[in-house]
């Protein structure tokens, strides 16, 4: 999918929305299920015409691969691990941006430590359980301080528009590095290109360097 498309997406749904609206818009640009405009300026994107339901009780994180301990982890587990918070910018790559969302949850540099990534891997292969959307990480980006597994934001669990219970939030990238309802992280030896990869982004997604954009960084 190209720029042009997601792009004119940014121009009908950049404005500032203040209240929530119960009606999907469905998108006809490949590759998009639908968009739903919410409630503080953030726009809701699948890629399925629908948002998958999972319970924080069924929950389950599994991280495998080069790891010398793989592990399936619940969401009563991610809560027992050190909590990190920090209040940062939401960017999309189709303009809009919500300031200061306050996140918490672990680092994703924890979660690799405790599962001893190898020290020879290159990269993360992530999966979401919407069973199609997948993202890249390089090992040197997820190690960042910067990189959380979220399960709150705004001081609240992550709902399912939002990609809850367990989400990524990459900060320092624009939001669709940010896979909503993280299922799996596998240690690799390679970046394997994520779904909006596939179709044209750049996989590295830094805010104001990548996808043509001049974004000014979080």
């Amino acid at each position: 999918m190209g720029m042009l498309g997601l792009g004119a997406l940014g121009v009908v749904f950049g404005r500032q929305l203040n209240s929530a609206v119960t009606s999907t818009v469905n998108a006809t640009i490949p590759g998009l299920g639908s968009v739903l405009p919410a409630a503080g300026g953030f726009r809701i994107y699948t890629v399925t015409n629908g948002y998958p339901e999972m319970s924080e009780a069924d929950y389950t994180l599994t991280i495998s691969g080069a790891v010398s301990s793989p592990m399936t982890l619940s969401f009563a587990d991610l809560q027992t691990l050190p909590q990190t918070s920090m209040t940062k910018d939401f960017q999309c790559v189709t303009g809009w941006r919500v300031d200061d969302v306050p996140w918490t949850g672990v680092l994703l540099s924890d979660l690799l430590e405790l599962a001893g990534a190898s020290p020879t891997a290159t990269a993360l292969a992530i999966d979401s359980f919407d069973g199609a959307y997948t993202e890249s990480l390089t090992m040197e980006q997820a190690m960042r301080p910067d990189m959380l597994v979220a399960m709150s934001m705004y001081g609240e669990p992550i709902t399912t528009p939002h990609g809850g219970p367990v989400r990524l939030y990459t900060a320092p990238m624009y939001g669709y590095k940010s896979l909503k309802w993280l299922s799996r992280i596998d240690v690799v030896d390679q970046v394997i290109p994520g779904y909006w990869e596939q179709r044209g982004y750049d996989i590295d997604a830094w805010i104001g360097q990548s996808n043509g954009r001049n974004d000014e960084p979080v």
